[in-house]
């Protein structure tokens, strides 16, 4: 019986307390209630919206097209840049395509264009044994598009007959660097940075 009695005291109370803050509202003006839905609306919405998430800055090379062209060949000249937060920005002249080929389909393998437009993912520094890849200079450095493209087997590498009149200047279509210096300067700068990351802006 006890507990019977408990629990209708119980329920009583229960009732006794919403019936008070039903009229408590009703005692709030109407304006100050819209005030406080507009106010519970708003604080509902900033729990919803989106948080932009916080991009570190990641050491990146770039590479990008100027005007200058290297004089005996005609092959026009980009610039390897490489941008590592807090660190001067690195850059190296290279060529990407042959001279007569700038125009051709960037998509398409064996176009001899340069690289297309894009993102892609750099790979390890890999030695090449002296003499054994005569036009890909002492380092070979895989990239890998991030978007869809016919172009394959591509890399940064040196370009050994850039600027020489045999035919071979300017590269498949991977990044070559004119001085062979360069090309072992960015691979330790890559190595060290820990750069997996290359944007071709044009």
């Amino acid at each position: 019986m006890q507990i019977v009695r408990d629990r209708q005291t119980l329920c009583r109370f229960f009732v006794r307390a919403v019936v008070a803050t039903a009229l408590i509202g009703l005692a709030v003006p109407s304006a100050a209630r819209a005030d406080l839905r507009d106010g519970e609306r708003s604080s509902l919405m900033a729990l919803l919206e989106p948080v932009e998430p916080q991009i570190e800055p990641v050491p990146t090379l770039v590479l990008e097209r100027t005007d200058r062209r290297i004089t005996s060949t005609g092959d026009p000249i980009w610039d390897l840049r490489l941008e590592i937060p807090g660190k001067p920005t690195r850059r190296f002249d290279a060529v990407s395509g042959r001279a007569n080929r700038q125009n051709a389909d960037r998509d398409r393998m064996g176009s001899r264009a340069p690289l297309p437009a894009g993102t892609y993912s750099v790979g390890p520094v890999e030695p090449l044994a002296d003499g054994a890849y005569p036009e890909l200079g002492p380092v070979w450095i895989s990239i890998e598009p991030t978007f869809t493209t016919g172009r394959r087997v591509l890399g940064i590498h040196q370009d050994p007959s850039a600027g020489r009149l045999n035919t071979q200047s300017g590269t498949l279509g991977c990044i070559g660097l004119v001085n062979r210096k360069d090309m072992l300067d960015l691979s330790a700068l890559i190595e060290r940075s820990g750069t997996q990351r290359l944007v071709v802006m044009n």
